[in-house]
This record gives C-alpha cells, sequence and structure tokens, in this order.
C-alpha cells in the first residue's frame, strides 16, 4: 500500500516546495514534466523554487501520454539520473510522470494544475495510444502540492468534471460490491467507504462548488485526494471506477465529439445508478447544481451515441464485473434507461 507522505492543500501553497524537499531529504537532480502552459503557470515557480532548495532542476515539456512519450521521459531520466520527478500540470501530465516514475523505480510529487479527475493523487496511469483506453498500475505519489491559487486560473470545466469523477463512485462502490456478492471478488470496506465518503462530500457541499468559491476548490481537492488514496488501499481502481467509468470510454469509441473524462462519467453514472435501482436523481440533481451536464446535448453528443456506448460498454472491459455485465442490456433496452433517466429524449 502507497500513500503520500506529504500532502499540503491551500492558498499560495507552491513555495512549499522547498520545505517539501528538505524534509523529504531531497537534495540532488529532479527532473520536472510540464505541459507549455502549465510550466508557465506553475513549473517556472517549481524550477526556482528546487533551485532555492539546492537541487539541481531540469525540465521537459511533453503534450500527451502514449508510450512514445513516456520512454522520452525516460530516456531523460536514464540521462539526467534524478532523485525525483515532479508532474507539474493536468491530469495527462501528471499520469505521464507516475507511468515514467514507476518504470524508472523514481519517486514522484505530484502538483496539480487542474481537478479534472482524480488521477491527481491516484496510483493509477491512463494510458493513450491503444485500441482501447486503459490505465496502468503505477505508483503513489511521494508527495502532493495543491496551491488554489494556481488551479483557480484553470478553466471552471475543469472543475465540473472533477465533481463529476468524484461522484461516479457511487456508481463505482455498487458495482464493486455486486462483484464480490456474485463472482467473489475482493472488496475492501475501508477503500469503499473512503470512495463513498468523497461522493457524498461532493453532493452535500454542490452550493458551495461556484466560481470564486475558494472553499468549494478546497472541498474537490480533499474529495479527489481521497479517491486516490482509496485506490491505493484498494490496490486497484475498483474503488473508483466502475460501470459509469466504461460507458465513458465506449463513448470515446463510438464518438468523435469527446467531453471532459469527468463530464461523461457523470452521465455515465446516471445511468447506471438506474440499472442498479438506486437513486440516480440525486446524483443528476448535484450535477445539475454544480453546472455539469445531465444529457447527451450537454455533452455535445448524439443521442444515439450514448445508446452505443451504453450497448458498448461491457465489453471495453470485459474482466471488471459490473452491473452492465449482469444485465447485458441490449440496443433497445438501453434507449429505454437513456429516456428514464431523461440523459436522451
Amino acid at each position: 500500500m502507497q500513500l503520500p507522505r506529504e500532502v499540503i492543500v491551500g492558498n499560495g501553497v507552491l513555495n512549499r516546495v522547498i520545505e517539501v524537499t528538505r524534509r523529504l531529504n531531497l537534495k540532488d537532480a529532479a527532473l520536472i514534466i510540464s505541459g507549455t502552459k502549465s510550466y508557465e503557470v506553475a513549473g517556472k515557480q517549481v524550477y526556482n523554487f528546487l533551485e532555492q532548495a539546492g537541487m539541481s532542476p531540469y525540465a521537459l515539456l511533453v503534450e500527451t501520454i502514449t508510450m512514445k512519450d513516456i520512454a522520452l521521459i525516460e530516456e531523460q531520466v536514464i540521462n539526467i539520473k534524478p532523485q525525483v520527478l515532479f508532474g507539474v500540470g493536468g491530469g495527462t501530465i501528471i499520469d505521464a510522470t507516475k507511468a515514467s516514475s514507476n518504470r524508472q523505480n523514481i519517486p514522484f510529487i505530484s502538483i496539480p494544475t487542474t481537478v479534472s479527475h482524480d488521477g491527481l493523487a491516484s496510483p493509477l496511469a491512463s494510458i493513450k495510444g491503444a485500441d482501447k483506453p486503459y490505465s496502468i498500475m503505477a505508483q503513489a505519489p511521494l508527495a502532493i502540492i495543491a496551491d488554489t491559487d494556481i488551479i483557480s486560473l484553470a478553466p471552471w470545466r475543469s472543475v465540473i468534471s472533477g465533481c463529476g469523477d468524484v461522484i461516479a463512485k457511487f456508481t463505482a462502490v455498487k458495482d464493486w460490491e455486486l462483484a464480490n456478492i456474485e463472482k467473489n471478488e475482493y472488496y475492501g470496506e475501508y477503500a469503499s467507504s473512503l470512495a463513498l465518503m468523497s461522493a457524498k462530500l461532493i453532493a452535500e457541499n454542490a452550493s458551495l462548488i461556484q466560481p470564486g468559491n475558494v472553499g468549494g476548490l478546497r472541498v474537490l481537492l480533499e474529495a479527489l485526494i481521497s479517491c486516490g488514496v482509496a485506490m491505493s488501499i484498494a490496490g486497484s481502481s475498483r474503488p473508483c471506477s466502475g460501470s459509469e467509468h466504461l460507458f465513458s470510454h465506449a463513448l470515446d469509441v463510438v464518438s468523435s465529439s469527446h467531453a471532459m473524462h469527468g463530464e461523461q462519467v457523470g452521465i455515465g453514472s446516471i445511468l447506471t445508478a438506474f440499472l442498479h435501482g438506486t437513486d440516480w436523481q440525486r446524483i443528476r440533481d448535484a450535477l445539475k447544481q454544480i453546472g455539469a451536464p445531465t444529457t447527451a446535448k450537454e455533452l455535445g453528443v448524439k443521442d444515439e451515441d450514448v445508446v452505443k456506448a451504453l450497448e458498448l460498454a461491457s465489453t471495453i472491459r470485459p474482466e471488471r464485473y459490473t452491473i452492465l455485465h449482469k444485465l447485458l442490456p441490449n440496443y433497445e433496452a438501453c434507449q429505454t434507461v437513456a429516456k428514464a433517466t431523461k440523459v436522451i429524449d
């Protein structure tokens, strides 16, 4: 079980990079992985703080996360031999950093500039470029430094997406419970409780999550970090990723109009909560209050694409048993579900 040693969340906390590196006894070379925009927003400052801490920083800018990008990062790691990697950016950057750090057996520190999904604290990395999107087990960050001043500069839509990803834990936990009952799959009570608590925290504080409200942003950050810890405890993404994530991945396959990850899993959670026979209206209402899409039209996809994605979802990961694998809904049944929840007209 890997858990972060340090978690710092708040206004103007980026400069605490200096004290964190000293407390963790990091004093040699460090490689900063960042994107073009995130480097301007925060990466440069991290570079300067590392110099002040007496370390030797290097920077590498990447924009995607494919195996080719990871190979490029690892080439730099082999040449520079850093003591630690810093992922400074959104989910793509942090996933690239964690995958590379794990393969090269080097710790990494997560410094998010957006909060669009729970990857900032999780031990899993989402890899692009294959026939189907997939996640690999990497490692949890050694530390997380989340500066709300910097994160608040990102588009508000990323916050909405992050909320959708957390609310989706309602159905992910139901799917994990189902797999335990019907397939005797390992089920962790503590990990599932932590994930469920995070979802409840967002649903109950939806009114706080508004532009300019730092308190709401902090609630989201703490929920996302808790989700990452839940996955570390479980040793898999099970407490945080179920049928609603399979729906999102399937939607990426059937539609070229991709919305943000958290927006898609939010709608996936409405649909699959209905199939579970649980309170899907609560999920829909919380998403609406936050300003997240709850219909195909708001998501920017065709009605038939939503129906096809729901039908296809169980084939994305056949080994991950969910309500979709139990019911195996056909096209007509999926259409009925989407209409009943008003996701489509």
